[in-house]
């Protein structure tokens, strides 16, 4: 079985298209697990409109906020597998299938992920669509299983979360220990790839959508430094690796650059 975490929080006018994709898979073996938390909306009355029993809504008492939510879910998950559903988000009808596919293939990769189709505000979709090209040429470049420790370190080669699929008995809870919610997924990636080969599907099984609304556009964080803390985070457990001290250093570096490279480009669109 494959358990669909889906942490639910104010979207619903998204979450509905989000639980119908689910429930429109090609592979039958599911169970979804929605954790609200505690959304002032109406999102429980449209989660509870739908009669499937592998559907299971878990309500926050309070709100916990994006880590705490997750984890509640793992909590509850039964299948051999996590795959993570953003609540605004949508799967291709053979997503499920696809990673099933994979994971029966090569049973030793701990996490596997796809390209994603980019769909919402049109305005936002055409600043990004250029990133997402180039790193699904980075990404395609080699052969998997691989493991991607070491190119994690500037950019998020995993563009969202709604493109994952884990083996449970990886995700150790201290993986979550994030610094910055918005950023869980990258520091999980980091942590997750210190032992681990991923597996990426370059097919466009995740329809992203991209709207003013989105979590991660909605709240602020520091995303030149995440990278570099979860390294350290690791380091402090390998005090003696030097090889990995001058890869941070390599890495702070490469993000000043690369932060930098980010601020012209915002420079210049805005005199355009």
């Amino acid at each position: 079985m494959i358990s669909i975490i889906t942490a639910s929080y104010n979207y619903e006018e998204y979450i509905k298209p989000a639980i119908e994709s689910v429930l429109a898979q090609d592979y039958s073996d599911w169970e979804l697990i929605i954790v609200d938390d505690c959304s002032t909306d109406n999102s429980i009355k449209v989660i509870e409109s739908f009669q499937d029993s592998r559907i299971k809504l878990i309500k926050n008492e309070k709100n916990l906020g994006l880590k705490q939510t997750l984890l509640k879910g793992i909590e509850n998950a039964s299948g051999e597998y996590i795959a993570f559903l953003e609540s605004d988000d949508i799967w291709r009808l053979d997503y499920l299938s696809k990673k099933k596919a994979v994971a029966e293939k090569f049973p030793d990769a701990a996490l596997i992920f796809n390209d994603v189709e980019l769909f919402g505000d049109d305005r936002k979709v055409s600043r990004v669509q250029k990133i997402f090209r180039q790193n699904n040429e980075f990404l395609s470049r080699f052969t998997y299983p691989k493991n991607l420790f070491k190119y994690l370190n500037v950019q998020n080669r995993i563009l969202t979360f709604s493109a994952v699929m884990i083996k449970k008995s990886m995700l150790n809870p201290e993986y979550f220990n994030t610094p910055a919610d918005k950023l869980l997924d990258w520091w999980l990636y980091i942590h997750l790839a210190e032992n681990n080969d991923f597996y990426y599907i370059p097919e466009k099984l995740t329809g992203w959508r991209l709207h003013p609304k989105s979590y991660i556009t909605a709240k602020k964080s520091r995303p030149c430094l995440i990278n570099i803390e979860a390294y350290f985070d690791i380091y402090k457990t390998q005090k003696k690796n030097l090889g990995l001290l001058l890869f941070i250093g390599f890495t702070i570096i490469l993000s000043g650059l690369y932060f930098i490279r980010k601020q012209i480009r915002k420079v210049l669109m805005i005199g355009t």
